[in-house]
């Protein structure tokens, strides 16, 4: 497992961080339950694994994926020594306010949730939902307070969370982030993020690569999971699912080894962000992050075709 620092913060994370939406319990975005038997056993395979790096949120699962987080932390007797638990900002989700005033709501429930005095790195969440965009990038408005967060110490290292690159783009140019998070817009199937990971890149900002199996997809499998960043897929939106199956299964590689190695190998990414509901998928994730993909493997699947349009422009989304 290599290490890389968030920024100038002081932080290190590890090449892989596990993402802990699925274990909110989120069968509206993933199609299946987690129960709080399996999220706990996921939770200890992953302390007590290599990987230093988890990523959650303040509204996944409405609150339990920080809820059952917290009480594997407490089982334990804390974190273990350096690892680094990663959280974010969320809007109300009744109104869609995410002002200044909802920030320091948002951290405190995060707090009480997790069991914790402090997260090192703290995120402000899709405030392309949130009802009012100025109430975010205004001034005073939430952008100012999670800054102010991170000067007074609170936090280590703050960063943005979000799908829309049309809006976070703009935010990303204009404020100082140790980090950002995109999901699902680069991966063996899509580009789009590329300009903003060269730009943050070169601003010394962390860029954390989330969901490089495109909702699952590429780790399950189009057979077993015909659903494309959260949606059900039709026949076309499989196809370049299934080339890319085809061509791992001819140089005999498993397509998730392929996805995840995709995003790992890019020395622009310093974390990929892989959502993991069982103690399997923490282990088979290890697994295919140390699988030999040989050049003539790389080759081929760099000659694939891929999208650069927003992978969820049609998406329905749903919290849950």
């Amino acid at each position: 497992m290599d290490f890389k620092p968030i920024g100038t913060s002081g932080l290190t994370v590890s090449s892989i961080c596990f993402g802990a939406s699925g274990l909110g319990n989120m069968p509206d975005t993933y199609g299946y339950e987690v129960s709080d038997e399996t999220a706990r056993a996921t939770l200890h395979a992953i302390f007590d694994g290599p990987v230093n790096f988890l990523d959650t949120s303040n509204n996944y699962g409405f609150g339990r994926s920080e809820a059952r987080i917290g009480d594997a932390i407490r089982e334990r007797g804390g974190l273990p020594d350096g690892f680094v638990l990663s959280t974010k900002v969320d809007r109300d989700m009744d109104t869609g306010r995410l002002d200044a005033d909802r920030v320091k709501q948002s951290v405190e429930e995060s707090l009480s949730r997790l069991g914790v005095d402090r997260v090192p790195l703290l995120h402000l969440h899709d405030p392309e939902h949130a009802r009012d965009l100025d109430e975010i990038t205004g001034t005073g408005g939430a952008l100012d307070a999670l800054f102010a967060l991170r000067d007074e110490e609170v936090v280590d290292a703050v960063g943005l969370a979000m799908g829309r690159l049309d809006i976070m783009f703009p935010i990303l140019r204009d404020r100082p982030f140790d980090a950002i998070i995109s999901h699902n817009r680069y991966t063996l199937l899509n580009r789009s993020a590329d300009a903003m990971f060269s730009h943050a890149h070169e601003r010394g900002i962390a860029v954390l690569n989330a969901a490089p199996y495109a909702g699952g997809v590429l780790a399950k499998g189009s057979a077993a999971m015909p659903r494309v960043t959260y949606q059900p897929a039709t026949e076309a939106d499989l196809a370049p699912v299934r080339a890319i199956e085809q061509l791992c299964n001819n140089h005999g590689v498993a397509p998730g080894a392929a996805a995840l190695q995709f995003s790992m190998r890019d020395p622009r990414i310093t974390s990929t962000i892989v959502g993991v509901t069982s103690a399997a998928r923490v282990a088979q994730t290890l697994e295919w992050a140390d699988a030999t993909l040989g050049d003539a493997a790389w080759t081929a699947l760099g000659a694939l075709p891929f999208s650069t349009e927003d992978p969820e422009a049609n998406r329905a989304y749903k919290p849950g």
